[in-house]
This record gives C-alpha cells, sequence and structure tokens, in this order.
C-alpha cells in the first residue's frame, strides 16, 4: 500500500459542536476519493484540516510522512479549490495565476497559458477578473490548482457554476490525472460526478466518514 495522506484519530470540534470524531483513513497514491453528505455535514471542514487551513482539535494528519501543523504548516504539492474562488479583481486571469505562480516559482507563463487553454479560459486570459462570471471564475480557481503538476489535488464542489461542457472536460482532465499517479479527494452534490471521477466513495453522516464503495 502506497499511502500518501494517512488521517489518525482525528477530531474536529467548534465550541460544543462536533464536526467529525476519532476518523482514521488512508488515502494511496494513484486513487481517487469522492466525499458525499448533506450540506453543513463538516466535508469543506475535514478538507480543511487536509489542507492545514484548520487546526485538528484531536489526532494527526500526516502527508508525505511529513505531519501538517508540526513539520509543515500546510500540505505540499497539491492543488486546492475551497469554498468560492476570489482574485483579484483588476487584474487579469493570466496575471492573477502569475502572481500566484511566483510564490514556488515552479513554473512560467508557458504552463499557466497551457493551463488557461485546457480549461477553456484561453479567449479570456487578458480579461480583468472582475468582468467574470462565476463559472469563468471556478475555472481560474481549477487553473490554479492545476497548473503546477501536483501530486494531490484536493477539490470541494470543483464542478461549481460550470456548464455541461466544462463539467465533462473537468471529468476528463481528474480522470487522466489519476490515471498518470495523481491523488483526487473531491466532493460533488452531484452524484453523477462522484461516480465518474471516483474509484471510492465515503459518506459524512453524524459525526462519522463511512466508506459506501
Amino acid at each position: 500500500m502506497n499511502t500518501i495522506i494517512e488521517i489518525r484519530n482525528a477530531t474536529k470540534r467548534f465550541k460544543d459542536k462536533t464536526v467529525f470524531e476519532n476518523i482514521s483513513l488512508n488515502f494511496e497514491k494513484g486513487k481517487s476519493y469522492g466525499f458525499i453528505g448533506y450540506n453543513g455535514c463538516g466535508k469543506s471542514v475535514f478538507f480543511k484540516t487536509i489542507c492545514g487551513f484548520s487546526r485538528l482539535t484531536e489526532g494527526e494528519i500526516i502527508c508525505n510522512g511529513k505531519v501538517i501543523g508540526k513539520d509543515t504548516d500546510f500540505i505540499q504539492d497539491a492543488g486546492v479549490v475551497i469554498e468560492t474562488p476570489e482574485f483579484i479583481n483588476d487584474y487579469s486571469g493570466f496575471k492573477n495565476l502569475k502572481l500566484l505562480a511566483q510564490i514556488q516559482n515552479k513554473i512560467g507563463d508557458k504552463e499557466i497559458l497551457e493551463t488557461l487553454e485546457m480549461v477553456g479560459l484561453s479567449n479570456d486570459k487578458d480579461k480583468k477578473v472582475r468582468k467574470y462570471s462565476l463559472g469563468m471564475k471556478q475555472k481560474l480557481r481549477l487553473a490554479q490548482a492545476f497548473m503546477e503538476k501536483p501530486e494531490i489535488l484536493i477539490l470541494d464542489e470543483p464542478m461549481n457554476g460550470l456548464d455541461k461542457t466544462s463539467v465533462l472536460v473537468v471529468r476528463s482532465i481528474l480522470t487522466e490525472f489519476v490515471n498518470n499517479g495523481g491523488t483526487l479527494l473531491m466532493t460533488s452534490h452531484n452524484a453523477e460526478d462522484i461516480q465518474i471521477c471516483c474509484e471510492y466513495i465515503y459518506e459524512f453522516d453524524n459525526q462519522m466518514i463511512s466508506l459506501k464503495k
């Protein structure tokens, strides 16, 4: 078993509310995992703890041998989409991605342009983000997650705001990503997205996470 993310006895509480309790899971390299459950059940919070954006109350999360929040503040080599995308509205889509790419300096203009084309934004790359629709902003957020070719994708409702054609494109991108050895964790309110993109499906219910498939 080639475990890339290990979750040990994880519990997350907010004051008197327990979001999830005593969860232990392993996620393997080259596998895809979908998470379902009613709105507000804790899927987004769970993803935030994996990424290091929110700390566990108890337990630990280990990614590639590093404990999140101890050995490293945030998950490494991961593309992440959680909640509503936010960008600098007066910058173009391309300029927003270029600024983000400069943080790690892994890629240049060529890779950014290729990713924009891949998600269907090449014709709008020079348009200011304030003129983008919700769907275009979602494509830009996905481009940001994809552009550095991470080994892990953690995507919370990646199809939000996308039209049918764009959904098919993203499904194809995610399938290819996993086939090439990437690890995918995603949520979706659309059962079809989960069935197509994910080999394993987990359900949130009553503070627990159980395997359905």
